[in-house]
């Protein structure tokens, strides 16, 4: 039972993240041996101000 979890920042729409989660489940099918309704895909967004990249907050990049 794979269990994927995708932590990302958010704004993407319920279509790219279907697709997204279609391709790994694929992904996992060819190259892990995986069965589709065995493996598990979680995405959770993440707000900018809950993200930062060498000190700063994604919130506050130019």
């Amino acid at each position: 039972m794979p269990y994927v979890r995708i932590e990302m920042l958010e704004g993407r729409s319920d279509e790219q993240k279907a697709r997204l989660a279609q391709a790994i489940t694929n992904a996992m099918v060819e190259h892990a041996s995986a069965k589709p309704d065995s493996v598990f895909v979680v995405i959770e967004d993440v707000k900018k101000n809950n993200w930062a990249i060498g000190g700063t907050l994604m919130s506050q990049r130019k």
